[in-house]
């Protein structure tokens, strides 16, 4: 006997699976890697949950600065396996497969009805514990909770399971307290793991005529670097180059810098930096010559990027950055603060992308 579908049917069918998250598919688990028996896909996806411990929350957030309770589910599972699952709570639950509390295994999903009906999820580690990202409570973040304990066990709303059974592997209870978690956890709860690189690259208009009440267009700025992790710190250490053309003092620059930052969010860099062109600003009361100024120092200032969006492989990141350029003028010119401060100030923002190599 054959089915047939209505144009409405197949509408209603459609509204239906956005509204549960978006699945169409049937609540099956996947099948893990080849490379992978499901018990150990299961501890690769516990693991990377580990990695993300100690990670704030942020709504809609998507890496360490951040996340929300399906983010860590999401890239546990992209991070452990390579595989793309729903992105919400009700998406990861019209997915997965449902299952009886007393059948939880490790790497299993739990859902809660907290701020409302299945509006939050875990990840099941063994031992009644699970991982999740919280958003109220005494400890917020990425954290470890029992599902005996009296608010937990009120909003429990169901398990699913997304990995086949077989093999699963029996992991004790993991300590909810961050103090007694080994040592490469705390490594990771930082935000930076050894042996990692980042290549940034970017691009902004720079703007002139701060300090003289004429805001116009000075010039642009390109910058490309690579960057390291500095030792288990939330830091990374870097190299970059930022080619710039100065359309208000009519030069050409190529600063190589050295910049510390905290991940990608805020860097302070400086270095030396190699003009082409005679510096020459042209003012109400005259064009003013200047000089490359004394010492080694060319360039130093300071980066943040405060709005960022995670894209595949890397973040792109909405840029600013403030930066003194050492210039000093002719003796023989009258004084004018404004005008050498214009000179030697460089106000820039753009767009930057960093993608991590390995």
């Amino acid at each position: 006997m054959g089915i047939k579908f209505s144009g409405l049917g197949i509408v209603f069918f459609f509204f239906m699976s956005v509204l549960s998250g978006g699945s169409v598919f049937a609540a099956v688990p996947i099948t893990p890697a080849r490379t992978a028996s499901p018990g150990e896909a299961r501890s690769r996806v516990l693991a990377a949950a580990e990695q993300y411990h100690g990670t704030p929350y942020r709504y809609g957030g998507m890496d360490y600065r951040g996340m929300d309770c399906s983010g860590l589910i999401y890239l546990s599972f992209r991070d452990a396996l390579g595989i793309e699952i729903p992105r919400t709570t009700a998406g990861l639950h019209a997915w997965a497969e449902p299952i009886a509390e007393a059948n939880l295994l490790p790497g299993d999903l739990v859902f809660f009805n907290t701020t409302g009906p299945l509006s939050h999820v875990g990840l099941y580690a063994g031992g009644d514990t699970f991982i999740h990202a919280a958003s109220s409570g005494q400890k917020t973040g990425v954290i470890y909770s029992k599902l005996n304990e009296t608010y937990w066990k009120r909003a429990f709303a169901g398990a699913g399971r997304a990995l086949p059974p077989e093999d699963a592997p029996v992991r004790p209870a993991i300590p909810a307290a961050p103090a007694s978690l080994p040592e490469r956890d705390k490594t990771a709860a930082a935000g930076e793991g050894r042996g990692r690189l980042y290549l940034g690259i970017g691009l902004a208009p720079s703007w002139s005529g701060l300090w003289e009440n004429n805001v116009s267009f000075g010039g642009a700025a390109v910058q490309a670097g690579i960057f390291t992790p500095v030792l288990s710190l939330p830091l990374r250490i870097g190299l970059e180059i930022r080619p710039q053309w100065d359309a208000a003092l009519h030069v050409f620059r190529i600063p190589l810098t050295v910049s510390l930052g905290f991940k990608d969010v805020i860097r302070i860099f400086a270095g030396p930096a190699f003009t082409v062109g005679t510096p020459v600003l042209n003012t109400p009361d005259g064009k003013r010559y200047y000089t490359e100024g004394n010492g080694w120092l060319g360039e130093i200032g300071v980066s943040a990027a405060p709005v960022s969006f995670e894209l595949p492989g890397g973040t792109l990141a909405v840029y600013g950055e403030i930066a003194w350029q050492s210039y000093v003028k002719e003796p023989a010119m009258e004084n004018n603060w404004q005008a050498d401060v214009g000179a030697a100030l460089r106000v820039s923002t753009g767009l930057r992308y960093v993608l991590k190599l390995r």
